[in-house]
């Protein structure tokens, strides 16, 4: 019960009512290609045949082709194709972003990156983009609890970190605090995929959060008691990263697909992402630690 009233207290840092608002947005984004074979190519990649009407329909108001009489009023991204005279004044990497049809994953992957809070509603129409986010989206979740892990770990470091904006406040136990930073993962990938988001509505799903956070924060303990001087650090913090990346996966296949992980894909998974958790933790606490 004190564990279930300390991730509550967190969950009060955890708004879905502003992941809500960010995946409503609209946008309008110009496309800006060398030949007709070019446009069809970004616009197949975009938005795949098998959209509803109504999606399709979303499609056609958000990707304007510059070649097109509808071409005007006021748009807030260009993808155009390199080579292809886009207009002056946007800046690339920020608003204006090339794309090179032999290579469009690359083009959404770097869009993601730079723009996360605009992918998140563009998700919702554009599959590869929902793609990249969601895998972007597992793997920042996932670095946030190693940091906040090792964060916590140290001595005379008070974890208040301009890098987890949204953990600024009081929080009780480290693993309450993890736990509410993987439900808002939650929202925030069903966001993505277009599905209802809430308290409520991912009653199961948090509920199986919650419920999976005794098992690593056990195994967490354990592990890190038996390493003496400080030497756990490392591993606790591939601990939190590898029980949030495989929560990530596991909620990313429920919403794309229905159903989850089984039990040999999660201990699979499990055993990859904890390696890459530890290399990850490696570099958090070299810059942790000359900071």
């Amino acid at each position: 019960m004190r564990f279930l009233e300390q991730v509550r207290g967190a969950l009060r840092k955890v708004d879905p009512g502003s992941i809500r608002a960010l995946a409503a947005r609209r946008f309008r984004i110009l496309l800006v290609a060398n030949s007709s074979a070019s446009y069809a190519a970004v616009e197949d990649f975009l938005a795949p045949a098998g959209l509803s009407r109504e999606k399709r329909l979303a499609v056609a108001e958000t990707l304007v082709r510059a070649c097109d009489p509808d071409a005007e009023g006021r748009f807030h991204f260009i993808f155009a194709e390199h080579g292809a005279p886009a207009p002056e004044g946007w800046i690339p990497g920020e608003d204006l972003f090339f794309f090179d049809v032999r290579r469009l994953p690359r083009f959404v992957e770097q869009f993601v990156q730079a723009r996360p809070e605009e992918a998140l509603a563009l998700a919702r129409l554009l599959a590869p983009v929902r793609d990249e986010y969601a895998r972007h989206i597992i793997h920042q979740v996932a670095r946030e609890n190693a940091l906040f892990s090792i964060m916590t770990s140290l001595p005379n470091i008070v974890p208040g970190l301009g890098q987890l904006p949204w953990l600024i406040g009081e929080f009780a136990s480290d693993t309450a605090v993890l736990t509410a930073n993987q439900i808002r993962m939650a929202f925030l990938l069903a966001a993505a995929s277009d599905r209802e988001i809430g308290f409520h509505e991912q009653r199961r799903e948090i509920g199986s959060i919650i419920a999976g956070a005794w098992g690593w924060r056990a195994g967490a303990r354990e592990l890190v008691s038996r390493i003496p001087f400080g030497g756990g650090i490392i591993p606790k913090a591939a601990i939190a990263y590898a029980g949030t990346y495989v929560v990530g996966l596991a909620l990313d296949r429920f919403y794309r697909l229905g159903y989850g992980l089984s039990r040999e894909e999660r201990s699979r998974a499990y055993a990859e992402a904890y390696e890459r958790g530890r290399q990850v933790a490696s570099g958090l606490l070299r810059v942790v630690r000359a900071g």
